[in-house]
């Protein structure tokens, strides 16, 4: 294979070890780590989130030019997770593969998802809040502030099939960027390999739970100091509306449309 893909990139079949063996090992990790690893998650991608919006806060950008940017800058997020070291609810929807190969069992597969989903929620909340009492939404004038309660209005007034759609095609994306990162042994290999993939997802519009909790909640903030129609249709029941669907939609798409093909392609006949 070294013919095909170098000397330098992990094969598809040993990518695809790679992640069922890298799955039991986060599933078994212990729990204060998992919640540890969990919470900077969060925050890690609620960084490329604050990083997005200050760029497609400029009016002046073309609506081209701002999705591309803005989806290069989101990719912050993830190249975190990656390369600091954290754990992230929809690029653990991989863990699929240890399952299917039955090196872990249901019950440690929803109990690490249960358990990062809701350690990443505190790390995006956490920095939300912090971004709040930062005043950096003043920044631009207040353009900044008034792009993250626009952005909160929209995500939370999305339909329940349009955001679960939407959700599914985003962990496509996440997934197999984290899948292209596990083919390279550099730190340069990892986030050149994350870039497309995630931009693609942001500049196409598609819903990524974590991010949520970090955009939806510091929308809800910011809405009082923001006056706009937007800010009026802001509530924490559009943040359980939209984190529904889309957590199902990232699930679905993560760990039947990735992980679960690569599974069939590459693992199941050697784990028979």
């Amino acid at each position: 294979m070294a013919e095909i893909f170098g000397f330098d990139a992990y094969a598809p079949k040993e990518i695809a070890e790679r992640v069922e063996t890298i799955g039991v090992t986060k599933a078994r990790l212990p729990w204060l780590t998992q919640i540890a690893l969990g919470v900077l998650a969060g925050g890690f991608i609620g960084l490329g989130a604050l990083y997005f919006t200050l760029v497609t806060s400029d009016s002046q950008l073309s609506f081209a030019v701002s999705r591309l940017l803005g989806g290069l800058t989101f990719s912050l997020g993830l190249i975190l997770v990656v390369v600091a070291g954290a754990e992230l609810f929809t690029g653990n929807n991989l863990l699929v593969m240890a399952w299917a190969g039955r090196r872990i069992t249901s019950g440690e597969l929803l109990r690490n998802w249960l358990v990062i989903f809701l350690a990443n929620f505190a790390g995006a909340l956490g920095l939300a809040l912090l971004v709040y009492l930062s005043n950096h939404w003043q920044m631009n004038g207040g353009a900044v502030g008034a792009q993250m309660v626009k952005i909160a209005a929209a995500k939370a007034a999305l339909p329940f099939a349009e955001a679960f759609f939407k959700g599914l095609l985003c962990n496509i994306l996440v997934c197999l960027a984290v899948w292209l990162a596990l083919a390279g042994r550099s730190v340069v290999d990892k986030i050149c390999a994350i870039i497309f993939p995630i931009s693609a997802f942001v500049a196409a519009g598609f819903e990524h739970s974590i991010a949520n909790m970090y955009f939806i909640p510091l929308g809800i903030l910011l809405k009082d100091h923001v006056s706009t129609v937007a800010a009026e249709q802001l509530s924490w029941t559009g943040l359980w509306w939209n984190l529904a669907p889309v957590t199902l939609g990232n699930i679905a798409g993560g760990s039947l449309m990735v992980a679960l093909v690569y599974y069939f392609v590459y693992r199941r006949s050697a784990d028979r």
